[in-house]
Parts: structure tokens; C-alpha cells; sequence
């Protein structure tokens, strides 16, 4: 098996639209506990629906740093560690939402800000391209129309299923 290479700040020096699909696949660990990543929100300074359109405060600082992008991932390495943390069995729904996911890998506010390319993180690229689906993020009230959201088509560990397009 071909070893993976470990994404770099470099990776996420583009624009959120180009990164956001392409994190569709990659691993994402956090002191080694973690999967591959099925769900990605894309958000931008000038967008209305982001905690940072208004301005910079204490409360939003770290949208103004590195991208957080990652909704949801599907659950492949510590798996006891993370139903031991969201106290469920459940494999689907440890990782399924943003919430989800940051109780599952141990998430906290001492982790906000840091850059995903460093410890405690490890992040790595997909093996190969993948089958996307694209649609209107979700769970929020403002640009909704927005296909900004992205996941791996057929996922069953997305945090909602992608509408059907015609």
C-alpha cells in the first residue's frame, strides 16, 4: 500500500472552494484517534452565513486563522475511545455533525485555532479522486441557496443525506 502524504498549511493556502472538496476522503486524526472525512462546509469572509461576516471577536477569532471545514467523518481508528467519549454504540452517529465529531475526537476549546497540519492533528490526503456530492450547506438561515457543502456520494456517516437533484 502506497504511504499517503500528510497535508501541509500549504494544502489550505487556496481558496475554501478548492480545499473544501478536496478534504473529501483524507484522514483525519487527533492523537490518533479518527477516520476519513465525509462531509466539509465551505465558508468565506464575505459570506453572510459565517460567525466572522460581522467582524472579528474573541468568540469567532479562529475563523479569521487556519480553515475548519469538517462536518462529519466516518469512524475507522479508536473506535472504543470515541463511543467511550459520546457514550453511545452507535458507529454512524459518532461522527456525524460537528458536534458530534469534536466529542468523538476529544475536540475542545484548547484545540481551537490550531492548525490541522500540526500535533495533536494529522491529516492525509485521499489515495485517490472520489465520487462528490454537492449541495446547500445545511443549519443555517442566511445564503443557504449556496452549494457549498460537499460529502463523499453514498456516505451512510454524512450528518444529513444530500437532496437528490434533478
Amino acid at each position: 500500500m502506497a504511504r499517503r502524504a500528510r497535508l501541509t498549511r500549504a494544502f489550505f493556502d487556496r481558496s475554501v472552494h478548492e480545499v473544501a472538496p478536496e478534504l473529501i476522503g483524507a484522514t483525519l486524526l487527533v492523537d490518533g484517534v479518527g477516520g476519513t472525512i465525509v462531509e466539509v462546509e465551505a465558508y468565506d469572509h464575505e459570506d453572510p452565513a459565517a460567525h466572522g461576516f460581522g467582524g472579528r471577536t474573541a468568540r469567532n477569532a479562529s475563523m479569521f486563522g487556519p480553515p475548519g471545514l469538517i462536518r462529519a467523518l466516518e469512524p475507522t481508528t479508536g473506535i472504543p475511545a470515541m463511543q467511550k467519549r459520546r457514550k453511545m454504540g452507535d458507529v454512524r452517529l459518532l461522527c456525524a455533525g460537528p458536534g458530534r465529531l469534536c466529542e468523538a475526537l476529544g475536540i475542545t476549546r484548547v484545540h481551537d485555532g490550531l492548525g490541522l497540519d500540526k500535533p495533536p492533528f494529522r491529516l492525509i490526503a485521499r489515495p485517490h479522486a472520489l465520487q462528490l456530492a454537492i449541495g446547500p450547506r445545511i443549519g443555517i438561515t442566511k445564503a443557504m441557496e449556496k452549494p457549498w457543502r460537499y460529502g463523499l456520494a453514498g456516505s451512510r456517516f454524512l450528518s444529513k443525506p444530500f437532496r437528490q437533484t434533478k
